[in-house]
């Protein structure tokens, strides 16, 4: 955010106190109780096979490039899920030694966090510890703009305006966007009541957002229905509620939090978030 005050895209003194920013950390709902420290779950791609895991790491690899074959009823096989992995390693998603292990671990939070009621508000119940009543701006990365969004549409009354989404994947079919609370009606996402602003941040590259574009999916409250509502049909209170699209461009590691924290854009969606309370 300072980068882009000195830059001029923000008006001077928008950058705000470090008491003035909380964060919600809501890792340990994934933990299984009792557990030492082992890890769980598939040590590989090959060894994946819980039905929701493989459909969405294929989803991803297909988003960065890799095998996109029909199956029928026939389950893809462990060759099959290794080259999907493998598609995965190659692009600029998650480079580096650890990335197969670390994708392993994010497929089971994405999987549990949908597939499981408990981890799903323990996860909404972290956010809500920590917003106040002086909370106007909420952030959320890749599995947490999802929690932040759901809570967001549980909790009206709090005094959130704006929110930032970052390498977002509200928008995949299916594997997210169908299974959101509220449910999406006639393909239209609700809009958390709230809101006033909403500023989506993705990297094209980035395989988790791969519905990089959310407007059409998320229109604002009391907006007629169709993708391209007529100003003259909106009342004037949704003309004043707006989701804005904005790509970035984070270099090599296309879905790291800390490259999407120091952009340009980001900070310049906090700051105007901070400026219109």
């Amino acid at each position: 955010m300072e980068a882009a005050e000195r830059a001029g895209t923000l008006p001077p003194g928008s950058v705000p106190d470090v008491e003035d920013i909380d964060v919600a950390f809501y890792g340990d709902v994934f933990r299984t109780p009792g557990a030492k420290g082992g890890r769980t779950g598939p040590r590989s791609a090959a060894e994946v096979t819980d039905p929701y895991e493989v459909d969405l790491l294929l989803a991803w690899a297909a988003a960065a490039g890799g095998p996109q074959e029909q199956y029928g009823t026939k389950a893809p096989t462990p060759r099959t899920l290794q080259r999907a992995m493998n598609a995965l390693l190659r692009s600029p998603f998650l480079p580096g030694p650890v990335a197969e292990r670390f994708l392993l671990g994010v497929l089971r939070q994405v999987r549990r966090y949908f597939g499981e009621d408990v981890v799903r508000e323990r996860a909404m119940e972290a956010v809500a510890a920590r917003v106040g009543p002086d909370t106007t701006v909420l952030v959320g990365h890749s599995l947490g703009s999802v929690v932040a969004y759901e809570a967001l549409c549980a909790h009206s009354e709090w005094p959130v305006r704006t929110l930032v989404t970052l390498g977002s994947p509200l928008g995949m079919p299916s594997l997210v966007f169908d299974r959101l609370r509220p449910a999406p009606r006639c393909g239209r996402g609700h809009w958390p009541g709230s809101l006033a602003h909403w500023t989506n941040l993705a990297d094209r590259h980035d395989v988790v957002a791969s519905v990089k574009q959310l407007a059409d999916l998320f229109p604002p409250l009391g907006a007629p229905a169709g993708n391209t509502p007529n100003a003259a049909e909106t009342p004037p209170e949704a003309q004043e509620r707006v989701l804005r699209d904005v790509q970035v461009d984070n270099g090599w590691r296309v879905h790291d939090l800390l490259r999407h924290l120091t952009a340009r854009e980001t900070g310049a969606a906090i700051g105007e978030g901070l400026q219109a309370g």
